[in-house]
Parts: structure tokens; sequence; C-alpha cells
């Protein structure tokens, strides 16, 4: 299965790398949210904003974006094997369908986790100044994340099998899911009704364990509690998406 695995996982590298414009093309929105929005925050009270520590509040939420978007559009490149047959000649192949699906996956996991570290160099001389293993740590816990929701991405590409209605659906989810997760201003701004809403997003205990991790605070109980939800989602998204992509590919 490993060996399968990898023979996938190159085949998705070599594609990457012979068009390395759509990395870089994923890192244009958080780089332009970086410069253009980042800087307004160090004028502004409240949450942990004000000055250069306002920075280690807004590259968190630009990180957990990245792999939110980054693995949420991943299913775009399955509609277009499908389209041109290299999926229905994968089915016809004695490699397993976890295989298939997993190899892929771990191309866009390492995708996001070298644009997440090229972001956070970006950040550096905007004013970010956090602790290093808890950038490493939240790197960890990002790429985690972008299994799963890669995982399921792939799935909903085989469901649906066409661009229009992929990309409505992506956005109709993920934005909001975004928005209410405190991305760009912390959510203890928020009026208590958009507070009380953003506990029952998985993707707001993301952001706070990311937020804590880069002030160095591994004690924090937003650290364990981020880091067990990062691993439940990540697992229930890849189980989801696994599952349904080999029935999809059968």
């Amino acid at each position: 299965m490993f060996t399968e695995m990898f023979v996938i996982f190159q085949r998705q590298m070599r594609i990457l790398l012979r068009n390395p414009v759509w990395v870089f093309f994923g890192l244009t929105q958080p780089i332009l949210y970086l410069a253009l929005f980042g800087p307004l925050l160090k004028n502004v009270s409240g949450g942990g904003l004000g000055g250069d520590s306002a920075w280690r509040v807004f590259v968190p939420g630009l990180l957990l974006q990245l792999a939110i978007f980054g693995a949420g559009f991943a299913g775009f490149g399955v509609i277009q094997e499908l389209r041109e047959g290299v999926i229905d000649r994968q089915r016809v192949t004695p490699a397993r369908r976890v295989s298939l699906i997993f190899g892929r996956t771990l191309s866009n996991m390492v995708t996001i986790g070298v644009q997440a570290i090229v972001l956070v160099l970006v950040a550096l001389p905007f004013g970010l100044s956090a602790s290093w293993s808890g950038i490493a740590s939240s790197v960890v816990l990002i790429c985690l994340l972008a299994l799963g929701i890669s995982a399921a991405s792939y799935a909903m590409g085989l469901i649906l099998k066409d661009e229009d209605g992929f990309a409505p659906f992506i956005q109709g989810v993920s934005l909001p899911l975004l928005l209410l997760s405190g991305v760009l201003l912390p959510m203890s701004l928020a009026p208590a009704w958009l507070r009380h809403a953003s506990q029952v997003n998985p993707l707001t205990y993301v952001v706070d364990a990311t937020r804590a991790l880069f002030r160095g605070d591994f004690g924090n109980h937003d650290v364990w509690i981020g880091a067990l939800v990062t691993v439940a989602l990540g697992a229930l998204l890849a189980w989801w998406g696994t599952r349904t992509f080999q029935r999809q590919s059968a």
C-alpha cells in the first residue's frame, strides 16, 4: 500500500513542479491580506491586537485560511483527471483505492506545509515575533487539517464531477466557517451572539490553538483543545473522504 501511495505522491508532485505557479498563486491572497490588511491591526486595541503583537494574532488566521482554500479546492484536480480518463485508467489497476487518495492528499499536505513556511517568513519583515517551536507546531496542525480537508475535497470532486457545481459548493462551505472562526479578528471582539455561534465551529478552536502556540504558551488549554479538535476533524474528514472516494472509484 505504501509503495502505491508513494507512486501517486510522486506523480502529483511532478505535476506540481512542472507548473509551480499554482504554489505561488495559492499564496497570493494571504500575502495580500498580510500586506494590505495586517498593518491596520497595529493600531487596534483589544483581543491581543495593537503593535507588533497583532501579527501573532493575524498570521495564524492566515495559515488556517491557506489550508482551507488550498486543500478545499484540491478537488478541481480530480475533476480534470476524471474528464481526461486518468481516474478510469487507475480504476483498472490493482492499486488500492486508499493509496490513490492518500497519495494525492499527501502531496497537498506537503504543498500547504511549504506555503505555510513561506508565509511565516514573509511575515517576519512586517514585525512578526513568535515562538519558533510554536510556529513549527502550528504548521503541523495546519498540515493535519489539510490532509483531511483535501481527502474530503477529492471525494466531493468525484461526486459533483463538474467545476460549475464544485466551486460554489466549496465557497459556500468554507467562507462562512472561516469568517465564523475569527481568522481576521479574534472572536473576543465579537458581540455575544456571534461569539456563541463561533463556539460550534471547530475551526475556531484550531485558530485559538495556533495563536496560543505563536505566543509560546504551550500550557494553555486552547492548545490542547485545538490539537484534539484538529486531529479529530482531520481524521473524520479523511475517513469520510476515503470511504466516498473508494465507492466513487469502484
